[in-house]
């Protein structure tokens, strides 16, 4: 079968390798027909020095496909049916798993796509607990931007950072994918969304997800955009996953006993604080990584039903990976990029 695999830093082959054997007991065996690109996918491409791997390893952390097959005791799903899946490879056993805060798994074999074979594929087998059914009518295009776009986003705002109606946000790099998500999101229960974007063809898309306020960062200090029209109260909430380049401005855009939210550091780790803004203002920053599967199940229903559809900038064949990840790297997107197997 087919497997798109990295090989080494920045270079990636389409390969011909051997298909899966029949799916164990409690496994599903999927045939995947979308993957979506994440900056996880790119820090991989990239290469990470504290990422332990082995090469060629199958690209790919977020998907959908079909049930091609089912393992024994397995009776949740029908072969044909369309899911997503959870890509952390949890062990269920542990007891933040037991408490269903998966995604801090004591005994996680790895993130699929990143630490270990990924989704980009033709088949892949998997345990079933990891796997969501997407509701028919859905297309799969779009169920493959739930398990981190979406879930990554639900447990950011929500889990973490308490977002609440009525409240403001600002939300960093409003044409990523997660960004346009945050958006959505932060718009279904009635916030005033400030965001950033990187030209001025990105600021009519952005209004059209209903932003209130857009600010083009190359040729505006968006903190002090933020802090003018918040009458220099600042926000409630910051999304943030730029890292290096915004975080210093992000923790000035927020109001007294505001809270910072941050799942990346695309720009570079590290950030230097003032320690006694960080008290005297009462702020709170917020680590966030991925999102549990109950996450995923909540997020995937805003769009599941109608609500909340995923942003898809454009879609690649397989073979064209490679392009799609420089679209990615060179910040051209304004949403999701989506791979076709």
């Amino acid at each position: 079968m087919r497997a798109l695999t990295l090989i080494a830093d920045r270079k990636l082959e389409l390969a011909d390798i051997a298909a899966p054997p029949p799916p164990g007991a409690g496994e599903v065996q999927i045939r995947i027909k979308a993957v979506a690109l994440n900056h996880l996918d790119l820090w991989g491409y990239r290469g990470m020095p504290f990422a332990k791997r082995k090469m060629p390893v199958v690209v790919g952390v977020e998907a959908a496909g079909e049930i091609a097959a089912l393992g024994p005791e397995v009776d949740a799903f029908n072969v044909g049916d369309g899911v997503v899946m959870y890509g952390a490879l949890t062990c269920g056993r542990c007891k933040a798993c037991r408490e269903g805060r998966d995604n801090l798994c004591e005994n996680v074999a790895g993130i699929m796509g990143f630490h270990v074979d990924g989704f980009a594929r033709d088949v892949v087998d998997i345990p079933a607990r990891l796997v969501i059914p997407v509701p028919r009518g859905v297309e799969l295009r779009d169920a493959a931007c739930a398990p981190i776009g979406f879930a990554t986003v639900q447990h950011m705002l929500f889990d973490n950072a308490r977002l609440e109606a009525g409240e403001s946000i600002l939300v960093h790099a409003g044409g990523s994918g997660i960004g346009t998500a945050a958006i959505k999101m932060a718009k279904a229960i009635g916030c005033t969304v400030f965001t950033t974007v990187g030209d001025d063809a990105k600021i009519e898309k952005a209004k059209a997800l209903e932003a209130d306020h857009v600010v083009n960062y190359r040729k505006d200090r968006f903190e002090g955009v933020v802090r003018k029209l918040t009458d220099r109260k600042g926000v409630d909430v910051v999304f943030e996953h730029v890292g290096a380049e915004t975080f210093n401005g992000s923790l000035l855009c927020l109001k007294r006993g505001g809270r910072l939210v941050t799942c990346g550091a695309t720009t570079g780790p590290n950030g230097a604080i003032d320690l006694r803004a960080l008290f005297a203002r009462q702020l709170s920053i917020l680590g966030s990584y991925m999102g549990t599967k109950a996450e995923l199940l909540r997020a995937a229903r805003f769009f599941f039903v109608g609500q909340l559809k995923p942003v898809v900038d454009r879609t690649f064949p397989l073979a064209d990976a490679a392009a799609a990840q420089r679209r990615m790297e060179d910040r051209e997107q304004f949403g999701k990029i989506v791979l076709e197997v």
